[in-house]
């Protein structure tokens, strides 16, 4: 019902799209539901290009940021594990997915999407991993210890959450592939990872760059 569901909802914008099973690059643990790299392939009519712009459909991608911070997770698990954590923006869920499988006390997948959320949970029903889903960050209720964003600094409105997070948790972690020399207080940089977004775009061979911040209150 979640693929049908999530295939109806791509349909809306490209017609003849699908989702297939994908299996991701250094990240073998794991293999999420994503947009068929053959659909994207041919050429797009003017209608499907103007709707594919208004309401491109993020989760059903997994983006080079959050398969590097995956990967992060999974080799570190001590930085997660028995913790409460929140993905913020968490489209396809990879990273939630990651951090439930690392050991996390509870992975919560936070997307303002309700069609990101129904991917979180198609992602988490194939892996056999239980997530909890959130709509709104600011309806969370409880402590948490930790929250993760992967690619979320390249809206501008998204950079406030900043201050935010490093108030509502114990530690932040932020990986984009945008941004490369966050200046902003109570951050640094951990780590330059590297990723890659499936299916492939044919981004930039920069934006497989991925850098990972810290921050604590």
């Amino acid at each position: 019902m979640l693929r049908a569901n999530l295939e109806a909802e791509l349909h809306r914008v490209l017609s003849e799209a699908r989702l297939c099973e994908s299996a991701l690059p250094g990240v073998p643990e794991l293999r999420l539901c994503l947009l068929d790299p053959q659909n994207l392939a041919r050429a797009f009519a003017a209608e499907e290009t103007r709707r594919l712009l208004d309401a491109p459909p993020y989760w059903g991608f997994c983006w080079g940021s959050g398969l590097a911070l995956a990967r992060w997770v999974l080799d570190h698990p001590e930085e997660v594990r028995g913790k409460r954590v929140l993905d913020f923006g968490s489209g396809s869920g990879v990273v939630a997915l990651a951090c439930q499988l690392a050991g996390a006390a509870q992975s919560i997948a936070c997307d303002l999407d309700a069609p990101a959320r129904q991917a979180c949970a198609l992602n988490a029903e194939l892996n056999g991993v239980e997530l909890q889903y959130a709509a709104d960050y600011f309806a969370v209720e409880g402590d948490l210890d930790l929250i993760i964003a992967a690619d979320v600094l390249y809206d501008s409105d998204n950079r406030p959450f900043l201050d935010h997070f490093r108030q509502r948790a114990d530690q932040v972690l932020i990986a984009d592939s945008r941004v490369r020399d966050l200046q902003h207080p109570g951050y640094r940089k951990l780590a330059m990872l590297t990723g890659e977004t499936i299916p492939d775009l044919g981004e930039p061979l920069e934006f497989r760059q991925v850098a990972l911040y810290l921050a604590t209150p």
